[in-house]
């Protein structure tokens, strides 16, 4: 069995560029390159992982095939390229030329315009996707789920993944909204969701394991098998748990669950949907 870490993030540390990074969130303060996470994937016995763009920069999507390139079991890298931009077909041309870039994401979430995702220019960017077999990470809130289900119904043949459940507040117990808007949109099949990022919006101190039942009972039952993804979610979990805490919450979740339906949640579905 193949295991895939579909969600993880690299960096060198710049508290400017890194604004993000808070001073609650000191644990994260630092570089995070292949040499640290490497080790941590062979002790939790997971073969490669998808590097994810955390920085808005053609800079940062260089980096990451940088390390891609360079590290055999960075299977893919989800990058960032300006999706609103009047030369994103030549653009795009020119990344096509990597193979180990499998997609893009855009922090959604940062935006202060909740109907971002329905912007004319971005969907039209959205649009020329197809055409390269390039994926498109959905980094939301359980708010924007609305309008990203709009958003996706107008792409039915373009490949989604919604990343770290949009989301969901663990540190409460009403999960209404979110739920809704998660059963909406995963009845597109052409979009997949990452089981990845739980402990980030839980309780830094105090989460159990326990407190993320229900919302993997939802995806789980709304996506059905074959299109749920493991991640990490790693350095960015550091802040609530170690790797193996992570990994180990979806362990015992989908232990229940027979050999072949665990192995498609590990690994197959994660090469599948970005072409490993």
């Amino acid at each position: 069995m193949k295991k895939i870490d579909s969600h993880q993030h690299f960096w060198k540390y710049h508290p400017v560029k890194d604004a993000w990074i808070t001073d609650d969130m000191k644990v994260i303060q630092r570089d995070f390159l292949p040499e640290d996470l490497q080790p941590i994937l062979q002790e939790n016995n997971v073969d490669g992982c998808i590097a994810v763009q955390a920085d808005q920069s053609e800079e940062e999507t260089h980096f990451l095939l940088g390390l891609a390139e360079n590290n055999d079991f960075i299977k893919g890298v989800v990058g960032w390229i300006d999706l609103r931009s009047p030369d994103l077909v030549s653009r795009l041309d020119y990344f096509s030329q990597f193979k180990k870039l499998k997609g893009f994401r855009h922090i959604v979430q940062g935006e202060a315009d909740e109907n971002f995702l329905l912007g004319t220019a971005f969907c039209e960017g959205i649009a020329q996707l197809e055409k390269h077999h390039f994926t498109y990470d959905i980094l939301i809130f359980p708010k924007h789920l609305p309008v990203a289900f709009e958003f996706v119904k107008r792409f039915p043949n373009q490949k989604f993944v919604i990343d770290h459940l949009a989301k969901p507040n663990f540190k409460q117990t009403d999960f209404a909204d979110w739920e809704k808007g998660m059963r909406e949109i995963a009845s597109c099949p052409n979009v997949y969701c990452k089981v990845s990022g739980l402990v980030t919006e839980a309780d830094w101190k105090h989460w159990k394991t326990s407190d993320f039942t229900y919302c993997l009972d939802v995806v789980t039952e709304a996506f059905g098998i074959n299109r749920l993804l493991f991640g990490s979610d790693w350095p960015v979990s550091l802040l609530a748990a170690t790797y193996k805490d992570s990994f180990d919450i979806v362990a015992d979740y989908y232990s229940k669950f027979s050999k072949e339906d665990q192995e498609k949640i590990w690994g197959g579905n994660a090469i599948a949907f970005y072409n490993l």
